[in-house]
């Protein structure tokens, strides 16, 4: 490399640098909307983007997931808390191989952060969420959502996940099932991931309702 362009690129790094330092963040407004309101949002727009959306009571819901999932044997990741799955037939990740995940029916994880103005699911991939390939390749896909991981937006959710971002973890966007549309704009589900997602809300302060 000559000396000439050595010297540009190092001025270009350096500029680079100045101008990342000299950004300024604008602050984040902490929704000033009742909880519940944030989390009826959620629950309409998750189901309005094709999602099976049920609600729970912390105590119910080991009774609504073997009322959901019956005899099936399903995926769980590491650090599912084990109060979920006490009446289910559960495999635990293990590693397996895509063509040995494609043959589950059903994967249950927890989430991250829940966003309620686009019905969005956001997984960052730390306990109670498993590796992508676990959440992508079964067609179901169950996630249980706890009322209080519900935000209002998504620069709120990007807080929340700021964490994991800045350990090196990937992000899944869940914004209903997988879609896509063919040349004649015929829906297709499952193409990309789960055909089915199931949407657990778990209110912990009162007995919800369907």
């Amino acid at each position: 490399m000559s000396q000439a362009r050595l010297e540009i690129l190092t001025r270009i790094n350096r500029a680079n640098r100045a101008a990342e330092e000299s950004v300024q963040h604008a602050p984040r407004a902490i929704a000033p909307r009742p909880q519940a309101e944030i989390v009826a949002q959620f629950a309409e727009y998750a189901a309005e983007y094709r999602a099976e959306v049920h609600h729970s009571s912390v105590s119910g819901l080991p009774r609504l997931l073997a009322q959901l999932l019956g005899s099936r044997r399903i995926l769980i990741p590491e650090g599912l808390p084990e109060a979920w799955v006490t009446d289910l037939d559960t495999t635990p990740d293990q590693q397996q191989s895509h063509p040995e995940l494609s043959r589950f029916g059903a994967v249950l994880t927890g989430c991250a952060v829940a966003i309620a103005e686009t019905g969005t699911v956001v997984l960052d991939h730390g306990p109670g969420q498993g590796r992508r390939a676990l959440t992508l390749i079964p067609d179901q896909h169950l996630c249980v959502v706890l009322a209080e991981q519900v935000v209002d937006s998504v620069p709120e959710a990007v807080a929340v996940v700021q964490g994991a971002v800045t350990a090196g973890r990937p992000l899944t966007w869940i914004s209903g099932p997988s879609a896509t549309s063919d040349i004649e704009l015929s829906r297709v589900e499952g193409v990309h991931g789960p055909r089915q997602l199931t949407v657990i809300l778990v209110h912990s302060t009162q007995e919800p309702t369907e």
